[in-house]
Order: structure tokens, then sequence, then C-alpha cells
């Protein structure tokens, strides 16, 4: 009877459906993907898909500008050029921010690890230093932005070529600048729960996962990663071209 109910069942089962109607019923009905995620992830890869758009549509914005304007555009390797020992060092601070930053990206990830392993101080100590990386990015930023308005670039104006280059440059590398100030600040503010042995005991609060969870360092990483991936594009785009 048993056989007979599994064979009734198999010819019972319905047909998969044709055309577009067979490939939205294939997406609903994929639980593997999404069936175990939680609300935070989930809510965090929504945030990175939406500013995805916007530093896209920046960037896209920026070599329409550079492509299409008349006058020329200014040199990076000129306009970024630090004075060393009487000499112009091409895109140097560029380059040590860019390393910063990418190892930051390593020093995250090695948090993430010893979080899912629930090493509370390893995991708190590695993500202060992703923080203090961050915090030196940004202070070279605020370098790099006093020397050019120093200099005299503005929004609507620069010294070098076409106008749109200082609005492109201060919206971009604001924009990002941003991000990874805010990171920052959650780095620091989840540091510290760590420490504090909240996703140990269960602490209510703010950014507290589940008892035994370190699932927001992760959520924490994913963020981390998007900020460097994002100025690996802007590196290339806005630096190297």
């Amino acid at each position: 009877m048993a056989e007979f109910t599994r064979t009734e069942a198999d010819h019972t089962r319905p047909l998969p459906q044709a055309g577009l109607r067979g490939v939205a019923a294939d997406f609903a009905s994929d639980q593997r993907a999404f069936k175990n995620v939680s609300w935070g992830k989930a809510m965090m890869w929504i945030f990175l898909l939406s500013d995805t758009f916007i530093f896209g549509c920046f960037l896209l914005a920026y070599m329409t500008a550079r492509m299409s304007t008349p006058v020329p555009w200014p040199n990076p390797s000129e306009v970024f050029a630090l004075n060393i020992g009487g000499k112009e060092v091409p895109l140097i601070l560029i380059a040590i921010m860019t390393f910063i930053l990418i190892s930051s990206s390593g020093t995250m990830a090695m948090a993430v690890n010893f979080g899912y392993r629930q090493e509370r101080g390893k995991t708190a100590a590695l993500m202060l230093l992703t923080a203090a990386l961050g915090a030196s990015f940004v202070g070279m930023q605020a370098f790099e932005w006093t020397k050019l308005i120093t200099e005299g670039v503005r929004p609507w104006e620069n010294p070098w070529g076409a106008a749109q280059f200082g609005s492109s440059f201060f919206m971009i590398t604001g924009f990002h600048g941003t991000h990874v100030t805010f990171g920052v600040i959650f780095l620091l503010i989840t540091a510290r729960k760590v420490l504090r042995g909240d996703f140990e005991t269960g602490r209510r609060g703010f950014f507290t996962s589940r008892k035994g969870n370190y699932e927001i360092v992760e959520i924490m990483g994913l963020y981390w990663h998007f900020v460097d991936l994002v100025w690996v594009f802007i590196f290339a785009f806005f630096y190297l071209w």
C-alpha cells in the first residue's frame, strides 16, 4: 500500500509549467538560497544592491562628462602628485590609501572568521584594527581634499582644465568617504559589543544578534568589503584613467 501511495503521488505530481510562468515558478520554489537567510543579512544585501546602482550612476555620469567636454581633462598624475624631497611623485598618496583600504578588507575577513569561532578577543581586536585602517584612509582623504581646495579646486572650476573635474571628484570621493566613515563608526560599536560579550550573553540592545550568534560581524564584513570593492573602481576610473 505504501509503494502504491508513492507511485500515485509521482503520477499526480504537477507537471512543470512552460514559458514565463515556468520560470517564475522555478524562482518562487527555490528555497535553498533564501530560506535560512536572516533578515539582517538579507537587508544588507538589498542595501548594497541599491548602493551599487548609486555608485554606478555616479561613475557613468563622471565618464559621460569626461568624454563629452571639449576642454582637456586634468591629468590625475599631476593633480594628485605629492612633493617629496623636491620631486613630484604622482599618485603616491592614492596608492597608500588603496593599500590601506585593501589591507583592511583582509583584517575584516579574519574578524569574521574568528567571530564564527566565537573567539571574542581576536574578533574585537581585528575589528578595531579594521576601524583604525578605515580611519587612516578617511584622514588621508581629508588631507587630499584640503590640498586640492588650497590649490583652487572647486566644484565649478579648477586651474588645470575641465570644470566638471571638481564636481566629479568631490561627489564621488565624498560619497565613498561618507560610507567609510559610517563603516568605521559601526565597526567601533560592534567591536565594543563583541569585547563586552553581548553576543555570548544575549544582552539586549542595538546590533545584538541572538545568543551565541556573531552574524552581525559577518554583516559588517559584507558592508566593508563592498566599500573596498567600490574604491577599486573609483581608483581605476578616476585616478588611473
